[in-house]
């Protein structure tokens, strides 16, 4: 008994040695839970990790972002590989979906998860330091970025200004006023803590990885806009512009969106990704994957220009509409430097080395292809030709276009200065290599909007907000184009039949296209009750106290 006694003595102290060794080299200051989040943000680098988690779910909510905004325009028909290849973007597009759709769901509760990041910060951060107060001023840029949508979108969307307890859980409808407010005073909040970071210059392509000063304010500019506060609008829109520390780009228009321009003198503010191939998949996204030409259906001959620099691999969605490209021509011409920097016919990619494979139809299609979102090889970190979705683009939230734009449109709405909006809308026609006008309207501000911003997240709220929509898109979804071409095989009784016919140029020779309509629907077009979105279903069916947005 002794003898057991004695081993399971020494086996003890060895164990206790042995745990007090590995406490001592890891550091550890206390056993158990570490506590809630009290204990968290106090330091500058916990600050910045929350400031990074903020930023994440930012990323993680820009895909149904930019296809919800995207999919109501007239830019463009859905597409994909073929009818029903994404029924939610579909719905979306042709403007028959209910309050259960999955994509309006996920932006509600995405913008709400920034929020709920940003009110992390905003509670709990509460040192000094300049990095804690940068992280903070960002929180509520973010915040108020994210009600920025809430209202616009759903007008009624409750207001989320701190950290819910339980019991908070249940909140009823705002109101579009309400909530309006909050946002300017958010955005009003960051600017005057003086917190924000800036651009050392307009070349800087560092200083514009956080949100700057410049982009709060041109935020700002945009939610003064939304509301017909254009003095107040071309006021601090003005202040963006006359920083001097954005520019438009002035290389290849067509690289705009693409990586060889993250963070470019244009960039008011974007989300960055990293092209680091031992961490690929952190910067996974479906986005440009979704927006390449369908690889099932468009193939590219051996050595050209096509095979070269465009990466197979990709799904076709997003086409744009026949009404889109005549609105170029009308403007530009059908040798329109922009119009051709941003969209191609059938004939100019089969000029390229595209080819329609064996005259597969391209359902949600009418002869036309943004060149502007074509998946590039140099985008790729890793080339994977079966499953792109490994870029780093950086994902667009605003660029300075935009931001001469609004602030053109404020100062006609507002009668401010019609000087400067010549200016600002000049600068935009002189870059797309356009006659300057000697005087500008209203009108002029909105097609240069509509062709400079295509397919950037910004036209279906416009005409929703100039009292447009119905009347543009009041037809949408009507019918659903389906197009075609075919190219010259040798004939079938020739013993080299199945080659294909070039012409002397080394083009496939084109034998005919088709257009048609097959897909119709009987429920369709913006409505009156589009104005707002549906509270999701989700949301109503836990939350008794929310009521739904007139007529859904």
């Amino acid at each position: 008994m002794k003898v057991k006694t004695y081993i399971s003595t020494w086996l003890l102290l060895l164990v206790a040695v042995m745990v007090t060794g590995c406490v001592d080299r890891l550091n550890i200051p206390k056993h158990g839970s570490l506590g809630g989040p009290e204990n968290y943000y106090q330091t500058d680098e916990e600050a910045e990790a929350a400031l990074a988690s903020m930023y994440a779910s930012w990323r993680d909510l820009h895909y149904n972002w930019f296809f919800l905004l995207n999919c109501m325009s007239d830019d463009a028909w859905t597409g994909g590989g073929q009818r029903n290849d994404n029924a939610d973007m579909e719905k979306l597009n042709e403007f028959n979906f209910g309050i259960e759709h999955s994509m309006i769901q996920g932006v509600y509760s995405g913008l709400y998860s920034l929020i709920y990041k940003a009110n992390l910060i905003i509670d709990h951060v509460t040192g000094s330091s300049q990095m804690m107060r940068q992280a903070v001023a960002e929180a509520h840029v973010a915040r108020g970025w994210a009600h920025f949508y809430l209202v616009s979108l759903w007008g009624t969307a409750p207001v989320v200004d701190h950290l819910l307890s339980t019991d908070e859980y249940r909140m009823s409808n705002g109101t579009p006023e309400a909530t309006w407010a909050f946002v300017e005073t958010e955005f009003q909040t960051a600017i005057e803590s003086n917190a924000l970071t800036t651009k050392s210059s307009v070349n800087d392509t560092e200083g514009g990885i956080h949100v700057t000063q410049e982009a709060a304010k041109a935020f700002l500019g945009k939610a003064y806009l939304f509301q017909g506060k254009y003095r107040e609008a071309a006021e601090v829109l003005d202040e963006v512009i006359e920083s001097g520390k954005y520019d438009l780009y002035r290389g290849e228009y067509n690289k705009l969106g693409h990586s060889s321009t993250n963070n470019c003198c244009e960039s008011i503010f974007e989300i960055n990704r990293v092209k680091n191939t031992e961490q690929a998949w952190n910067e996974f996204s479906q986005l440009f994957i979704m927006l390449g030409w369908r690889s099932s259906i468009l193939t590219y001959q051996p050595g050209s220009e096509a095979a070269n620099t465009i990466a197979s691999g990709s799904y076709g969605f997003m086409s744009p509409q026949k009404g889109l490209y005549d609105a170029f021509v009308e403007m530009e011409g059908t040798d329109g430097y922009r119009l051709n920097e941003t969209i191609r016919t059938y004939e100019q990619l089969n000029a390229l080395g595209v080819m329609n494979v064996g005259g597969t139809p391209i359902v949600g299609n009418e002869g036309y292809f943004f060149w502007k979102t074509r998946l590039l090889k140099e985008d790729c970190i890793t080339d994977n030709p079966g499953l792109q979705m490994l870029q780093w683009n950086n994902l667009r939230i605003m660029r300075y276009a935009e931001v001469l734009l609004m602030a053109a449109e404020a100062h006609i709405q507002g009668g401010v200065d019609a000087g400067k909006a010549l200016t600002y809308v000049n600068e935009i026609r002189e870059r797309a290599q356009l006659p300057a006008l000697s005087a500008v309207t209203m009108d002029d501000v909105k097609k240069e909007k509509r062709l400079e911003l295509c397919l950037e997240g910004c036209r279906y709220q416009d005409l929703v907000r100039w009292g447009e929509a119905e009347a543009v898109l009041g037809q949408q979804g009507k019918q659903i184009p389906s197009f075609t071409w075919t190219i010259t095989d040798v004939n079938k009784d020739s013993p080299t039949y199945g080659e294909i016919v070039y012409d002397e140029n080394g083009v496939t020779v084109i034998t005919s296209h088709e257009l048609t309509y097959p897909y119709k629907n009987t429920e369709y077009g913006f409505k009156a009750r589009n104005k707002y979105l549906p509270i999701p279903l989700r949301e109503m069916d836990v939350n008794p106290n929310m009521k739904q947005n007139e007529g859904w």
